[in-house]
Order: structure tokens, then sequence, then C-alpha cells
């Protein structure tokens, strides 16, 4: 998937977001979509993988998430994701999470972590199809965010409005989140050195 690699070697990848529960093909097609993402806790686990087997990285990532999930009696808050950290050309980073209704009780150890989810502004692409038809849309993101003149943030999201892992490939809704760096606001105006401020009118003569 050589528009990924080349995305994230742009500087346009590398978060997470989740959103609340939805019927699946309920999301909003919008290409660019402005939106907020909430912090949410999340269950996940991380790891690495390369861009030939990504998709099936991914299923089998979720199914371990879900499998936790299920063994601890905790409730889904959200769609499954994956959140990329990293990437090059061989392949990425990830943490493929599930968000979770709090409060979260005796944290798992070893490979499953329990954290929170990726806040604030963020921007969001979506895909219809197969997985490895992801080019194009990570092609036209890369020219958005070129022609918009943003900053992406460190992290970039899939987020699984169909469960992959019963969902024919074909059949797949996935939105692609990234989120962005605030512009930095503008400095304060410096101000003028005292010999360079205007000194004060004189008082005017009082009449005699």
């Amino acid at each position: 998937m050589l528009s990924r690699r080349s995305l994230v070697a742009a500087g346009l990848a590398l978060a997470i977001l989740p959103f609340g529960l939805r019927k699946a093909h309920a999301t909003d097609d919008v290409f660019g979509a402005e939106i907020v993402l909430p912090e949410k806790t999340i269950v996940y686990l991380q790891g690495t993988g390369t861009w030939d087997s990504a998709y099936e990285t991914l299923v089998e990532a979720i199914k371990t998430v879900h499998e936790y999930i299920d063994r601890r009696g905790l409730k889904p808050d959200g769609d499954a994701m994956m959140i990329f950290t990293g990437a090059d050309d061989a392949g990425f980073d990830y943490r493929a999470a599930v968000p979770v209704m709090g409060p979260f009780d005796n944290p798992p150890q070893g490979d499953i972590a329990v954290g929170t989810s990726p806040t604030g502004k963020a921007y969001k692409f979506v895909h219809r199809g197969p997985y490895d038809a992801m080019e194009n849309l990570y092609e036209a993101i890369t020219n958005f965010f070129d022609e918009k003149n943003l900053t992406p943030g460190d992290v970039f999201i899939e987020r699984y409005v169909t469960d992959p892992r019963t969902t024919p490939e074909d059949e797949l809704v996935i939105e692609v989140i990234f989120p962005v760096r605030e512009a930095a606001s503008e400095a304060p105006e410096t101000p003028k050195p005292p010999e360079t401020q205007p000194k004060p009118s004189e008082p005017a003569p009082k009449p005699q």
C-alpha cells in the first residue's frame, strides 16, 4: 500500500478516536469532515505489522482485544479501531483498541493494556469496500492536508464502523481519522522600549 507509506513519509501520519456506538453503515461520508474527539477509556493490544498483511494483522488483534473484554464481562462503548503510532516502508506500529465503559478495576497485565483515547480536533474520511482498495483515499487525504495547510498530529486512526471480524471485506465501512495540531496562537505585540514611546504632550498653560 504505497500511498499509505508515502503519506507517512510525507509527515501525514501518526490517535484515536472512538465515537459512540452506531449501527453499521450509519456514518457521514462527507470528505474531510471536521470533528472533535472525546476522551474515552480503551482496552488495547500494542504490536507491529507489515503492510503486506495489514488486514490480517488488524483482524487478529481486534479479536484478541474483544476476547479479553468478553472474559472480563466489560461492555464496549464504541467501535473497534487501529491507532497507528509509527510507520515506515517496511511496516507500522499500532494499538488495536476497543472503547469500554468505565470505571476500570484490576487492569490487565502483559500485552493487553488500558488507556485513554486521543482527544481534540480531527478530520474524518470514509472508505467503503475492500481494505486493500484504500490507497486512493490516503492519496486524497494527503492532497487535502496539503491544500488546507494543516499539520497532522502524532497518530492516525482507522475506526471500523462495520466489524472486520464478521463483515465480508468488500462490505467494510472504515472511518480514517487524522487528529491535527492546533495552530499556535499569535504572539502578543512586543512593547516598544521606553525611548521609542511617544512623549506625553505638555499640559496647556492656564489662562491668566
